[in-house]
């Protein structure tokens, strides 16, 4: 077997851990999970999720950085969505996992 396929690149890895940290995270994997159908504001995720405003503008930063989700501006509001098909794909997994065992 080819080193390349056994080593990571440090890049390569500190990138997947940043994504199951993301993931390792309750408030985020609920974010994550709604914003799966469509977008949201921040006030539609906090009232949805029963999160605090500043919690949520915290973790969609977080989630924005890691560029799980993306963000447009309409006039005052800013809109999330989902940026990430395989991220969301790997929660997906995850759910059906746990409610199948």
């Amino acid at each position: 077997m080819e080193d390349s396929k056994v080593l990571l690149d440090e890049e390569t890895l500190f990138n997947v851990t940043q994504i199951f940290k993301a993931l390792g995270d309750p408030t985020r994997v609920q974010i994550l999970h709604l914003l799966q159908d469509r977008e949201y504001s921040v006030n539609e995720i906090a009232r949805t999720l029963v999160f605090n405003q500043t919690t949520v503008s915290h973790q969609l930063r977080l989630l924005k950085n890691l560029r799980l989700v993306k963000s447009r501006r309409e006039g005052t509001s800013i809109f999330y969505t989902q940026d990430d098909n395989h991220v969301l794909e790997l929660l997906t997994q995850a759910i059906r996992h746990t409610k199948h065992h």
